[in-house]
Protein backbone atom coordinates (compact mmCIF):
# COMPACT_ATOMS: atom_id res chain seq x y z
CA UNK A 1 0.00 0.00 0.00
CA UNK A 2 1.11 3.54 -0.75
CA UNK A 3 1.06 6.28 1.80
CA UNK A 4 -0.81 9.59 1.38
CA UNK A 5 0.38 12.74 3.10
CA UNK A 6 -2.51 14.56 4.78
CA UNK A 7 -0.56 17.59 6.07
CA UNK A 8 2.64 19.36 5.18
CA UNK A 9 5.50 18.12 7.33
CA UNK A 10 7.94 20.88 8.33
CA UNK A 11 11.28 19.41 9.34
CA UNK A 12 12.90 21.60 11.99
CA UNK A 13 16.10 21.46 13.99
CA UNK A 14 19.66 22.67 14.26
CA UNK A 15 22.03 23.11 11.37
CA UNK A 16 23.57 19.72 10.69
CA UNK A 17 20.60 17.74 12.05
CA UNK A 18 19.88 16.36 8.59
CA UNK A 19 16.75 18.33 7.74
CA UNK A 20 17.47 18.56 4.02
CA UNK A 21 18.91 15.08 3.47
CA UNK A 22 16.30 13.30 5.57
CA UNK A 23 13.52 15.53 4.24
CA UNK A 24 14.40 14.64 0.65
CA UNK A 25 14.41 10.93 1.50
CA UNK A 26 11.00 11.21 3.20
CA UNK A 27 9.54 13.10 0.24
CA UNK A 28 10.86 10.50 -2.18
CA UNK A 29 9.40 7.63 -0.12
CA UNK A 30 6.01 9.32 0.13
CA UNK A 31 6.11 10.56 -3.48
CA UNK A 32 5.42 14.17 -2.48
CA UNK A 33 7.31 17.38 -3.26
CA UNK A 34 10.32 18.39 -1.19
CA UNK A 35 10.81 22.10 -0.55
CA UNK A 36 13.64 23.83 1.29
CA UNK A 37 12.86 27.26 2.71
CA UNK A 38 16.52 28.34 2.61
CA UNK A 39 16.84 27.32 -1.06
CA UNK A 40 13.63 29.19 -1.87
CA UNK A 41 14.95 32.31 -0.12
CA UNK A 42 18.26 32.09 -2.00
CA UNK A 43 16.46 31.69 -5.31
CA UNK A 44 14.15 34.65 -4.66
CA UNK A 45 17.03 36.88 -3.51
CA UNK A 46 19.51 35.59 -6.11
CA UNK A 47 22.15 35.33 -3.36
CA UNK A 48 23.22 32.88 -0.70
CA UNK A 49 21.99 32.93 2.88
CA UNK A 50 25.48 34.02 3.96
CA UNK A 51 25.38 36.92 1.46
CA UNK A 52 21.92 37.96 2.68
CA UNK A 53 23.13 37.92 6.30
CA UNK A 54 26.20 39.96 5.38
CA UNK A 55 24.43 42.52 3.21
CA UNK A 56 21.03 42.88 4.86
CA UNK A 57 21.44 41.41 8.35
CA UNK A 58 19.75 38.61 10.23
CA UNK A 59 16.55 40.57 10.99
CA UNK A 60 15.91 41.15 7.27
CA UNK A 61 16.63 37.48 6.54
CA UNK A 62 14.20 36.33 9.27
CA UNK A 63 11.47 38.58 7.85
CA UNK A 64 11.91 37.08 4.38
CA UNK A 65 12.08 33.59 5.88
CA UNK A 66 8.65 34.02 7.48
CA UNK A 67 7.19 35.27 4.19
CA UNK A 68 8.61 32.31 2.28
CA UNK A 69 7.51 29.73 4.86
CA UNK A 70 4.00 31.20 4.83
CA UNK A 71 3.89 30.95 1.04
CA UNK A 72 5.28 27.41 0.95
CA UNK A 73 2.78 26.20 3.54
CA UNK A 74 -0.05 27.39 1.29
CA UNK A 75 1.17 25.25 -1.62
CA UNK A 76 0.40 21.57 -1.97
CA UNK A 77 1.19 19.16 0.86
CA UNK A 78 4.90 18.50 0.95
CA UNK A 79 7.95 17.89 3.08
CA UNK A 80 9.35 21.30 3.98
CA UNK A 81 12.87 21.67 5.33
CA UNK A 82 13.29 24.88 7.30
CA UNK A 83 16.41 26.77 8.28
CA UNK A 84 17.79 26.14 11.74
CA UNK A 85 16.51 29.42 13.16
CA UNK A 86 13.10 29.42 11.48
CA UNK A 87 11.29 27.65 14.32
CA UNK A 88 12.55 30.24 16.83
CA UNK A 89 9.92 32.65 15.51
CA UNK A 90 6.55 32.32 17.25
CA UNK A 91 4.94 33.44 13.98
CA UNK A 92 6.64 30.61 12.06
CA UNK A 93 5.69 28.08 14.73
CA UNK A 94 2.05 29.20 14.46
CA UNK A 95 2.13 29.09 10.64
CA UNK A 96 3.50 25.55 10.73
CA UNK A 97 1.04 24.38 13.40
CA UNK A 98 -1.90 25.89 11.51
CA UNK A 99 -0.90 24.36 8.17
CA UNK A 100 0.93 21.14 9.01
CA UNK A 101 3.05 19.51 11.63
CA UNK A 102 6.60 20.23 12.79
CA UNK A 103 9.00 17.32 13.17
CA UNK A 104 12.12 18.12 15.20
CA UNK A 105 15.18 16.15 14.15
CA UNK A 106 16.85 16.26 17.54
CA UNK A 107 20.59 15.71 17.31
CA UNK A 108 23.22 15.80 20.03
CA UNK A 109 25.85 18.52 19.98
CA UNK A 110 28.63 16.07 19.04
CA UNK A 111 26.72 14.89 15.96
CA UNK A 112 25.97 18.45 14.89
CA UNK A 113 29.60 19.53 15.36
CA UNK A 114 30.91 16.60 13.31
CA UNK A 115 28.57 17.60 10.46
CA UNK A 116 29.12 21.38 10.41
CA UNK A 117 32.67 21.98 11.62
CA UNK A 118 34.28 21.96 8.17
CA UNK A 119 31.60 24.04 6.44
CA UNK A 120 31.96 27.76 5.90
CA UNK A 121 28.37 28.21 4.70
CA UNK A 122 26.91 28.68 8.19
CA UNK A 123 26.78 32.44 8.89
CA UNK A 124 26.03 32.02 12.58
CA UNK A 125 29.20 29.96 13.04
CA UNK A 126 31.52 32.60 11.58
CA UNK A 127 32.88 33.36 15.04
CA UNK A 128 36.18 33.05 16.90
CA UNK A 129 34.97 29.83 18.55
CA UNK A 130 32.37 28.13 16.34
CA UNK A 131 32.05 25.09 18.63
CA UNK A 132 31.07 27.28 21.61
CA UNK A 133 28.72 29.25 19.35
CA UNK A 134 27.05 26.02 18.23
CA UNK A 135 26.84 24.83 21.84
CA UNK A 136 25.18 28.11 22.84
CA UNK A 137 22.72 27.91 19.92
CA UNK A 138 21.76 24.35 20.90
CA UNK A 139 21.15 25.47 24.50
CA UNK A 140 18.99 28.38 23.29
CA UNK A 141 17.07 26.53 20.61
CA UNK A 142 16.40 23.05 21.98
CA UNK A 143 13.72 24.27 24.43
CA UNK A 144 11.90 25.94 21.51
CA UNK A 145 12.30 22.96 19.17
CA UNK A 146 10.68 20.89 21.91
CA UNK A 147 7.38 22.58 20.94
CA UNK A 148 7.36 20.64 17.66
CA UNK A 149 4.47 18.25 17.16
CA UNK A 150 6.87 15.31 16.87
CA UNK A 151 10.42 14.71 18.06
CA UNK A 152 12.64 12.18 16.32
CA UNK A 153 16.10 11.66 17.79
CA UNK A 154 18.96 11.49 15.28
CA UNK A 155 21.32 8.63 15.99
CA UNK A 156 24.92 8.82 14.74
CA UNK A 157 24.91 5.32 13.27
CA UNK A 158 21.67 5.65 11.30
CA UNK A 159 21.82 6.24 7.56
CA UNK A 160 19.72 8.93 5.90
CA UNK A 161 17.31 6.24 4.72
CA UNK A 162 17.04 4.78 8.23
CA UNK A 163 16.33 8.24 9.66
CA UNK A 164 13.69 8.82 6.98
CA UNK A 165 12.06 5.53 7.94
CA UNK A 166 12.18 6.53 11.61
CA UNK A 167 10.43 9.83 10.83
CA UNK A 168 7.80 8.13 8.66
CA UNK A 169 7.11 5.62 11.45
CA UNK A 170 6.69 8.53 13.90
CA UNK A 171 4.31 10.26 11.49
CA UNK A 172 2.22 7.09 11.10
CA UNK A 173 2.12 6.61 14.88
CA UNK A 174 1.20 10.27 15.39
CA UNK A 175 -1.92 9.78 13.26
CA UNK A 176 -3.59 12.25 10.96
CA UNK A 177 -0.45 12.84 8.95
CA UNK A 178 -0.10 9.82 6.70
CA UNK A 179 -2.83 7.49 5.58
CA UNK A 180 -2.51 4.19 3.80
CA UNK A 181 -3.96 4.26 0.31
CA UNK A 182 -4.73 1.24 -1.90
Amino acid sequence: MAKGLLKTVAVVGMMGAGKTAVGKAIAQRLDVPFLDSDAEIEEAADRTIAEIFERDGEAFFRQKETQVIGRLLQDERCILSTGGGAFMSAENRALIADNGVAVWLQADLDILWQRVRHKNTRPLLQTDNPYETLKSLVAQRDPIYAHAGLVVHAEPDLSIDDMANKVIEALVEHGGIIKETP
